[in-house]
């Protein structure tokens, strides 16, 4: 136990010091946000806890996005890094295949590995997605990619592939419907499910709001 919790510890640090200088949605605290939600998960479902917290901590060392789409990179870092602690290999493994599994990547792609341990990580995940948190980390990614915000002419593409998905540009709002507000019907688990519905509402409730501020209505 006491050999788990340094390896715990040890991940924490690497990982604070690796997202340094990452954008704000997806830094240190959004990991943090993660692991909680991921822990909270879990005390309704048979998993391995060491798993989920190891999954759940790494699960965005190098997200493909800041890397020029190259998924290859946030797994073989994580690998390299577990190794290097010495986790057992057996445990590397699922957890690397966590990484490769977890994010949702447009197209209707569909997963090539399943486990409790990923459920649970994958609906932290996205929890942290949607909501207030959600909607604040959409505007910042927004803003560091220079979008606009919103354009009437430019309408949400809901039939796209993994990679138009991948190389979209479009303005901030459309987002909401290309992947947030899809989210809640793709959770894995009955907590999962219960959080994402409240949160979906808040989502909701924004759009309703920016539309009328938008029009000059309100």
């Amino acid at each position: 136990m006491k050999i788990k919790q340094n390896q715990i510890e040890r991940t924490i640090s690497f990982v604070k010091s690796q997202l340094e200088k990452a954008e704000g949605g997806h830094d240190w605290f959004h990991i943090q946000r993660v692991l909680n939600n991921a822990l909270l998960i879990a005390k309704t479902e048979q998993v391995d806890l060491f798993v989920v917290q190891l999954g759940a901590l790494l699960h965005d060392i190098a997200d493909s996005k800041f890397h020029s789409g190259d998924e290859t990179v946030g797994p073989n870092v994580a690998r390299e890094f577990l190794m290097i602690i010495n986790v057992d290999s057996a445990i590397i493994e699922h957890v690397v295949n966590i990484i490769k599994n977890i994010s949702f990547k447009g197209g209707n792609e569909d997963q090539h590995f399943k486990s409790a341990e990923l459920d649970v990580i994958q609906d932290a995940d996205r929890l942290d997605a949607l909501g207030a948190i959600g909607i604040a980390r959409t505007f910042n990614y927004g803003g560091f990619k220079n979008r606009p915000l919103f354009d009437p002419e430019i309408k949400p593409n809901l039939s796209m592939t993994k990679e138009e998905y991948k190389a979209s540009d479009a303005p901030t709002l459309n987002h909401f419907y290309e992947k947030l507000l899809l989210l809640k019907d793709k959770m894995n688990t009955k907590t999962g499910r219960q959080i994402a519905a409240e949160r979906h509402l808040f989502m909701e409730q924004f759009l309703e709001q920016f539309y009328a501020e938008w029009d000059g209505l309100k």
